[in-house]
């Protein structure tokens, strides 16, 4: 059996184990918060390092991307070198591949038409597949970064931009303490009155749930989400708030869907490569393989 332990900076309430058999191969898949504290997530990673089958590096990304440009999240660079044997993932091949997928799948199989359709895009830099995918789709795309990672009320209508500001504001952005630009430990509780006006002309709001959660008003009334994570609680929040339907990246796996991060780490196992080593073709195939769903869920029914 493999053993896949996504280690987060995130509230220890999320944790969550489940197992699951992909191909034949059995995994037992761990979730462990450490409520922000980065030490305590860095020594887990040092303790368990070659003892594990493959880490997810969960509540922060290695990468951001902007275009063709990858912009390295300094507070990120100490779990990827504290694991010396055991592969550590962050979720962006799978942000590349199966989230481009996803909107694919939605718009081919009748769930979701986006041509036209309102989408708040939370961050484009994280989910950048996504992103692209609804610029494709033909989506009136609304782009979140500065508001979501700087909280400044400055939307962004269009991809060419965001990645002409982000040659310049990036490189000083990564550098910044990641407690400042994404929330985390106890952080991920807290819901701010902010930026209503953003998800109210939105009629599908995508993207990392906690950033999505951060700011959502009372009133989410008919609304679309399009995200990864999220808890039992997470949905029962969305359905009280009027949320109508909820669409998931991966899979429902034990009640909860994992985050990239975790699913990444599975297909890195299977693939029986380094992460380094992974292409597009090799995430592809294997999820051609696998014929992975996104979960669709109607909350108001």
């Amino acid at each position: 059996m493999k053993r896949i332990v996504s280690v987060s900076v995130g509230s220890s309430k999320r944790d969550h184990t489940a197992e699951i058999d992909i191909l034949g191969e059995k995994f037992v898949i761990e979730r462990i918060g450490t409520d922000g504290d980065f030490k305590k997530a860095l020594q887990m990673i040092k303790d368990l390092d070659g003892k594990v089958d493959a880490f997810g590096m969960g509540g922060i990304d290695l990468y951001v991307y902007g275009g063709n440009k990858r912009y390295i999240i300094k507070d990120a660079v100490p779990f990827k070198k504290a694991a010396q044997k055991t592969p550590i993932v962050d979720g962006s091949g799978l942000k590349n591949t199966l989230e481009r997928r996803v909107i694919k799948y939605l718009s081919e199989n009748g769930i979701v038409n986006f041509k036209g359709k309102k989408v708040l895009m939370t961050c484009a830099m994280d989910r950048f597949g996504m992103a692209q995918a609804f610029e494709q789709e033909g989506a009136d795309l609304t782009i979140g970064d500065f508001i979501f990672l700087l909280n400044l009320p400055i939307p962004l209508k269009s991809l060419r931009l965001l990645y002409f500001l982000a040659a310049i504001l990036a490189p000083i952005i990564v550098k910044l303490p990641f407690s400042i630009i994404y929330p985390v430990g106890k952080e991920q509780e807290v819901i701010k009155d902010r930026h209503s006006k953003y998800y109210r002309d939105a009629e599908v709001i995508a993207g990392d749930y906690l950033f999505i959660k951060r700011y959502m008003p009372v009133d989410m009334t008919g609304k679309t989400i399009i995200t990864n994570t999220v808890t039992a609680e997470d949905v029962k929040l969305m359905r009280e708030r009027g949320v109508e339907l909820l669409v998931t990246t991966t899979p429902e796996i034990n009640g909860r869907s994992f985050g990239t991060n975790v699913m990444e780490a599975v297909l890195v196992c299977l693939a029986g490569k380094a992460p380094e080593e992974m292409t597009p073709e090799d995430y592809n195939t294997l999820l051609d393989k696998i014929g992975f769903r996104p979960r669709v869920e109607y909350l108001q029914k």
